[in-house]
């Protein structure tokens, strides 16, 4: 007896054998296919996401290594990619392993992929160097950055050119250069005293918020004027002045305050505006005042911000040329979790780095970011430095947000 037993086809059914194995190598083939198509897309997604971020991280080192050397600096940007994939499947056939004992032909399948890319690349130059390079950080680009949570004493070091105030009614500068002897002394206990300030969670950075005002007569408003001034203001009618008080309600400049700048008379916060808006856009208004957490060591002045190039050839400079050197924080600053010697430490080696994630080589010396195994000072120093570079290329809009306590 048979192991298996013949039915007769149902009616309005066939399916015969000669028919559907030759076609099972195609759908096996055309499955092949398919399942290869969205497996490389991801993996060419990946890598192309990881390859462009090296790519600026390594430009960033080199140029450090160019700045150590006090040669020019030079960035090119990959402007587009346009990556073509081909995918394809084959079928074939060949007779059976079992040599003249089968009759039964062996499908051969394969799938492959293959990959066309065109990459633009791009150097920075004219006005584009002048506006990411050269311009100055601003104040707003600044406080974005101390809402990521990024220390302000890792921040200010970076991107702080000097600390201005006014002693015995002149004008005082202190440099956040470590030639500078006292001047750099005195920055760096500065902003760390702004540190220990933001570890007891007492550190502002917001706008100032107020009203302004105006009055319109009565008989210069229409109807249409009216409708139009209603989007933007709040109006009233004053009918003993026969006139109309406009009211409105809107951002002025930044401020790093140790107290919330909303608890302040609206004639207070005002008169504090108008000595922001004396100063240049990136110089950025502070006013610690007693009475508040850090309130024990007073400052008043104003914070003056570096350019991107400038930020490159200080750190550059302190590989050999002028070296940060240990400062201890002001008698008056109560104790601070991290006070490191660099802002950035860069090594440089005659050979490559072993620990180093990031290495660059450039006249015959490499150079890399210090790893650290306490606490990732250096390597969140780098990032900060990443994220401001990524910062220069646009203007941040100021909104009228409420204040927050920006904290680590």
């Amino acid at each position: 007896m048979p192991l298996y037993r013949k039915f007769p086809p149902k009616p309005g059914l066939s399916i015969p054998g000669r028919f559907f194995r030759p076609a099972l190598p195609l759908v096996l083939a055309s499955g092949l296919s398919g399942c290869l198509a969205p497996i490389t897309l991801d993996r060419m997604s990946l890598a192309y996401n990881e390859a462009m971020a090296n790519d600026i991280s390594e430009q960033i080192l080199l140029n450090i290594a160019r700045a150590r050397h006090n040669e020019p600096i030079h960035f090119s940007g990959i402007s587009n990619i346009a990556a073509t994939l081909n995918f394809q499947a084959n079928i074939g056939a060949t007779p059976p392993l079992t040599g003249n004992n089968g009759t039964t032909l062996m499908p051969i399948l394969g799938a492959g992929a293959s990959e066309n890319p065109t990459i633009s690349l791009v150097p920075m130059q004219g006005e584009e160097f002048t506006k990411r390079m050269l311009a100055p950080l601003t104040e707003d680009k600044l406080t974005l950055l101390l809402r990521q949570n990024v220390d302000v004493d890792l921040l200010l070091r970076l991107v702080g050119l000097e600390f201005r105030s006014r002693e015995n009614g002149r004008e005082v500068v202190y440099h956040n250069r470590p030639r500078d002897g006292k001047q750099y002394e005195v920055f760096r206990r500065v902003v760390l005293h702004l540190s220990s300030v933001q570890d007891r969670d007492a550190l502002y950075a917001e706008p100032l918020v107020f009203e302004r005002h105006w009055t319109l007569p009565a008989e210069s408003m229409t109807a249409e004027g009216f409708r139009s001034l209603e989007k933007e203001y709040s109006i009233t009618f004053e009918p003993e002045k026969h006139q109309y008080r406009l009211t409105k309600r809107g951002p002025g400049r930044i401020v790093i305050t140790n107290y919330d700048p909303d608890l302040l008379p609206e004639s207070e916060r005002m008169r504090l505006n108008e000595e922001a808006e004396l100063n240049a856009a990136n110089d950025l208004l502070l006013d610690i005042r007693p009475g508040f957490p850090g309130g024990e060591y007073p400052l008043h002045g104003k914070l003056r911000l570096r350019s991107f190039s400038n930020i490159l050839y200080f750190i550059g400079r302190t590989v050999a040329a002028e070296p940060e050197r240990d400062v201890s924080k002001d008698p008056r600053t109560p104790p601070v979790t991290e006070n490191p010697v660099f802002v950035l430490e860069i090594t440089e080696t005659g050979s490559p780095p072993r620990e180093a994630p990031l290495a660059v080589k450039y006249n015959d010396r490499y150079y890399a970011v210090r790893p650290n195994k306490a606490y990732p000072w250096n390597e969140t120093a780098f990032r900060v430095l990443w994220q401001i570079f990524q910062m220069t290329v646009s203007e941040l809009p100021r909104a009228g947000a409420p204040s927050i306590t920006i904290s680590k």
